[in-house]
């Protein structure tokens, strides 16, 4: 089965690849509505359209759930744009998986945790669309979600990369949007599959620069657990469906 990443790439081609197709996923959109970027410095003012993206929509491995390629064999794969049975069972595993999307050997295999509860099909189903304004210091984000797990908990994130990441990938600052306990960060989708999550919080959220990539990230917790202002343990409770990239700030030259 072909796995996303060519074995015999350098470290260094896979993480320009990454860099890349992330930055296209912000501003291509993967044929998704567009982020619009209208800021006015000078007076503190961003208005941005979010459009959400999955892993594999930016041609990277889905980082939080998991396939068993051979049934039988207790071993799960991270899923890649090979992987093409919608029909999967997806699961997580036995224990915590840093986030590694750099690395070809990250895919798998990784010793199979619980089931999901839910196919490979209705995991890409869950879309994210939003607004996100900032105007004296204060931001705000009104998101609309189709798709998401029935009564599923999730939390969303402003969650930063080092540009160029490092070698070998350290993982992402993941801080919950607004209070650093998390409890403004937190909502739960309705039996049909849909949310919306409006709140407003203060400071803004930091956009891109030179040094880093700036996004919002959606976290399902398949425990039905929330942990505060850390993320929990991904691939094994915490799952990542949805993200979309912040432009950069205004002024960087």
């Amino acid at each position: 089965m072909t796995h996303f990443l060519n074995k015999n790439r350098s470290a260094a081609m896979q993480v320009l690849a990454g860099v890349l197709m992330l930055s296209t996923a912000l501003f291509a959109g993967y044929n998704q509505p567009t982020s619009e970027h209208e800021t006015t410095e000078d007076k503190g003012k961003v208005a941005l359209e979010i459009a959400f993206i999955t892993h594999l929509d930016a041609n990277m491995p889905e980082q939080d759930v998991y396939i068993e390629r051979v049934p039988g064999s207790g071993e799960v794969y991270r899923v890649t744009t090979g992987d093409n049975d919608m029909n999967a069972p997806l699961y997580a595993t036995a224990k915590e998986t840093p986030h590694n999307p750099y690395d070809p050997k990250a895919v798998g295999p990784h010793e199979k945790g619980a089931p999901l509860g839910m196919t490979l099909g209705e995991w890409l189903k869950q879309r994210g669309t939003g607004t996100y304004t900032c105007e004296n210091g204060e931001g705000t984000l009104d998101l609309s979600f189709t798709g998401l797990v029935p009564e599923g908990v999730y939390t969303i994130w402003h969650v930063f990369i080092a540009l160029p990441p490092p070698e070998p990938f350290t993982g992402t600052l993941d801080l919950p949007l607004g209070a650093r306990d998390g409890s403004e960060s937190a909502f739960t989708a309705n039996a049909d599959g849909t949310a919306d999550f409006s709140h407003t919080f203060q400071p803004c959220l930091q956009m891109s620069d030179t040094w880093t990539t700036s996004l919002i990230a959606v976290a399902y917790h398949s425990d039905g657990k929330t942990y505060g202002g850390d993320p929990g343990q991904f691939g094994y409770n915490s799952h990542i469906p949805l993200f979309s990239m912040l432009p950069q700030r205004d002024g960087i030259q």
